[in-house]
């Protein structure tokens, strides 16, 4: 059994894709080119489940999705399901992959439940036997209870039983379908061609294989898929709150994601953000890569010079968050390096996506000052992170979470900078400009369990969903 930690800064989502041939021809193949551009969604194992509408044939592992198929594709049929991993809880193990098969019925799912304890629970005294710890396990067990009443009963045993995130596709009895939480906190799109239909976690996943974007799965919504069309219900719908963190961090700047080109969306950020939180310095500096756009739109708005002068090595994939401060320092540098001729004797200000527990911006700060920066200004674009997620993001403990301890001078005294300036709450609705869900920013949380859950943990030193 191979185990992977993880670091303690939060973590990518997962990627989900769902691709079905108008024509009955393999689709392995393209669900393979799509789990490529879902890669930045999770980087520490993939998988696919292909149909010919009687057999499900999965092949899966850990590690990249280059590295887990370089001996080729070994599965083949006209409706296919994929999955690229970064779990919110545990370590990664092989039963863990998705997606995951219980009978006749496979899942790949993006998002996190709240009551999966409590559930699991139910599930194991009515006689199921987990064998993994993700929760598309579980949804194929409560899928499985309702089956034989058709297909809307099951996926409405999902959404009356879970509270959580879930954005999802199934094989059942040799068909597709794709149902979304009745909040559609994470995203799902779709799109289709003459040959294909595909559904997916952003619209890279399509354009990787000129599918073009055609909508999006609605909250609460049960599609059935077929090569003629789209056969489509609403199940349980309770509203619409959206991820904030899809647009500040997660997804492509290239993606469509609920109806918003994300580059356009993080242009906004920082606009609002230059307006709300302006600097008077010599030059604007992106911390690689997610707030790059944010911070042009940031330079161009308050009229200051942008310069890359934070070089990424684009050879480290993740900066493990050392337990020592030596450690730390380390590891950031081994990600990051700042150009000493751009920075010294500048005022500097970095532009950031957000602040979790603030230890790998402390280090970035004291690499720009270490390179000859006079002073050193941070700006976010996202308000103060003060909740832990249970929706699929994987914030940590409140205990952890520095603005949930920290004032924001006291948050600007630790990592070292002149001044600190996060984008406001309202600010970040502006430029979103769709319903959020704010749990992690004002305890906001949209589902009752993630509302109890939230109270229980509170001082727990590791009580993260």
């Amino acid at each position: 059994m191979i185990t992977y930690s993880y670091p303690s800064e939060k973590k990518e989502e997962c990627g989900i894709i769902a691709i079905i041939s108008k024509k009955g021809e393999d689709v392995a193949p393209a669900v393979y080119r799509s789990l490529i551009a879902l890669q930045h969604r999770g980087q520490d194992a993939a998988g696919m489940v292909v149909s010919d509408g009687k057999t499900l044939k999965p092949q899966k592992g850990i590690g990249l999705v280059s590295d887990i198929y370089t001996g080729g594709l070994h599965v083949n049929g006209h409706i296919g399901i994929g999955h690229t991993r970064y779990p919110t809880t545990g370590a990664c193990n092989i039963e863990d992959v998705q997606p995951s098969i219980y009978e006749n019925i496979a899942v790949t799912h993006n998002g996190h439940l709240a009551n999966y304890d409590l559930v699991k629970k139910s599930l194991e005294q009515r006689g199921f036997r987990f064998t993994a710890t993700v929760d598309s396990e579980l949804i194929a067990f409560l899928l499985s209870e309702k089956i034989k009443q058709g297909p809307k009963e099951a996926v409405k045993n999902v959404m009356e039983n879970l509270d959580g995130a879930y954005s999802d596709a199934a094989i059942m009895n040799g068909e597709l379908y794709i149902f979304r939480d009745p909040f559609a906190i994470r995203p799902l799109c779709w799109g289709e061609n003459e040959e294909y239909i595909a559904f997916a976690s952003e619209s890279v996943a399509l354009d990787v294989n000129g599918i073009p974007y055609k909508g999006e799965v609605e909250p609460g919504e049960m599609i059935k898929v077929t090569k003629n069309g789209l056969q489509r219900e609403s199940v349980l719908k309770k509203g619409t709150l959206h991820c904030m963190f899809e647009y500040v961090y997660f997804s492509r700047p290239d993606s469509i994601v609920n109806g918003k080109y994300v580059y356009e969306v993080r242009k906004n950020l920082g606009k609002v953000l230059a307006e709300e939180q302006p600097a008077k310095a010599d030059i604007i500096v992106a911390v690689p890569d997610t707030s790059r756009t944010a911070a042009e739109e940031y330079s161009r708005t308050l009229n200051i010079p942008i310069e890359e002068a934070l070089i990424k090595n684009r050879y480290v994939a993740r900066t493990f968050i050392m337990p020592t401060q030596e450690k730390r320092v380390q590891a950031v540098r081994m990600k990051l390096n700042p150009v000493k001729g751009i920075v010294e004797g500048k005022r500097v200000v970095l532009v950031d996506d957000s602040i979790v527990r603030g230890t790998t911006l402390r280090e970035i700060v004291t690499l720009v000052k270490n390179a000859g920066a006079t002073e050193v200004h941070v700006r976010i674009t996202s308000p103060p992170i003060v909740s832990p997620c249970f929706y699929g993001v994987d914030m940590p403990t409140y205990k952890e979470l520095i603005a949930s301890n920290k004032s924001i001078e006291e948050v600007r005294k630790f990592i070292g900078a002149e001044s600190l300036g996060y984008l406001s709450v309202d600010g970040l609705k502006k430029a979103i400009g769709l319903p959020i869900c704010s749990g992690c920013i004002d305890g906001g949380y949209p589902t009752e369990y993630a509302k109890k859950l939230a109270e229980t943990k509170k001082g727990v030193p590791n009580g993260c969903g």
